[in-house]
């Protein structure tokens, strides 16, 4: 395993490949770090093209050992032209990143893979998690495949859509009356107490790592090359951080050549921590959350702070989407594309329209945007447009009503 050690993001204390989620001098994030000359040495396009159709192609890249048996293995997503959303924005080229490919249809699947790896090889029964719903779909379905029990904290108003698969898959959810925040908070502090692993706390540092998948997938999917543009919404900021930690890998490892692409962060408005912290040129600072977007529904993001680095070290934005407008992305993106994403979909999709308008994105830019869990999930927004037409069966009524004539 090329992964050596963890190193503090802070104070750069060096601690070993343990279940530490934050580092025991300062409290800072940790993130593994590798043998990048190792790894030069044997890990080639050939080597990865012939590996599983799996997120385990990337394993020399990944902080644990993979399994023997791989068991619902998340990746390998599709990459889909959307020509005629292309069009509608006045782009030439835009693919969309499809995660609702994933086992429980979100980018959740990849980051559970990684921690779960890791909680089994420190001997955990039980995994666990704070979650906004695609988390806890995505634990306790592993948990089921691998035979862990699984339990998860969700805020008590979250949507029913998300946590009934939760349920069907054994896990035991605790619905915490309070926000995510609050959902988080009693986690970290349920970690030193009970004997399990906890993917988002204890294991994060593993579990961010699975995100980095999405980035190695467009550069292999794109024929080895980069996109100018990546579209990607932010809820704690780990997954658009390691989006473009990803993409640097490849490019230093030279496997692709080129810039890193410009990553575009989105949030909703109603939850733009992040988003206000660009804008205004200043550090983080925790909110309320007020939003319909659940799944971005972080008001104290862990990763805000590496999100703003990762956008000014690649020349991109993050725009706030208003929630109005909403429902209104998410139907464009189904009418267009065929692909119904959830309500984070729809606020990507805005920030790549206000990114549009502002000149940051220009026609001849390749744009990624990624969608990162289905629409089935949050309905919601769009229940608005179930609108059937009533009739009769009677074939030559309703040819009557189309005006065709007998």
């Amino acid at each position: 395993m090329p992964a050596t050690h963890l190193s503090c993001r802070k104070c750069g204390a060096d601690q070993p490949l343990e279940g530490i989620g934050t580092c025991p001098s300062c409290f800072g994030p940790l993130d593994p770090i590798y043998d990048y000359d190792a790894i030069r040495t044997t890990l080639t396009r050939e080597r990865i093209e012939a590996g599983p159709a799996s997120i385990w192609r990337y394993a020399e890249l990944l902080p644990v050992t993979p399994p023997a048996e791989p068991r619902l293995a998340p990746g390998v997503t599709p990459l889909v032209a959307a020509p005629r959303l292309a069009n509608e924005l006045g782009l030439d080229e835009l693919y969309l990143k499809l995660d609702t490919a994933n086992p429980t249809h979100s980018f959740k699947d990849r980051v559970v893979a990684v921690a779960t790896a890791k909680a089994q090889e420190l001997g955990y029964e039980t995994i666990a998690c704070s979650s906004t719903g695609n988390l806890a779909n995505a634990v306790a379905a592993r948990a089921a495949v691998e035979g862990l029990n699984a339990a998860v904290f969700c805020p008590y108003d979250l949507e029913r859509e998300k946590l009934v698969a939760t349920a069907a898959y054994g896990a035991t959810i605790y619905a915490v009356r309070g926000s995510y925040d609050d959902c988080s908070r009693l986690t970290v502090e349920l970690s030193f107490e009970l004997p399990w692993g906890f993917v988002n706390v204890g294991l994060r540092t593993y579990y961010a790592e699975g995100s980095k998948t999405v980035a190695y997938e467009i550069a292999e999917q794109l024929g080895w090359e980069l996109p100018d543009v990546v579209v990607c919404p932010i809820a704690s900021g780990s997954l658009f951080s390691k989006v473009g930690r990803g993409f640097r890998d490849f490019r230093d490892l030279g496997l692709v050549d080129g810039v890193v692409p410009r990553l575009i962060g989105a949030q909703a408005a109603g939850c733009s921590p992040v988003a206000s912290a660009w804008a205004e040129d200043r550090a983080v600072k925790p909110i309320r959350p007020a939003t319909i977007v659940r799944s971005l529904a972080i008001g104290s993001p862990a990763d805000g702070e590496t999100a703003l680095a990762t956008v000014r070290e690649t020349g991109g934005a993050i725009y706030p989407v208003p929630e109005d407008e909403v429902g209104e992305n998410m139907v464009l993106l189904a009418s267009t594309a065929g692909v119904f994403g959830e309500t984070a979909a729809g606020v990507s999709l805005g920030a790549l329209r206000e990114a549009i308008a502002r000149g940051e994105v220009a026609r001849t830019d390749r744009v990624v945007l990624l969608v990162t869990g289905d629409g089935l999930k949050t309905p919601g927004p769009v229940a608005d447009r179930f609108d059937p037409v009533e009739i009769e069966p009677d074939a030559d009524a309703l040819l009557d009503r189309l005006g065709v004539p007998a």
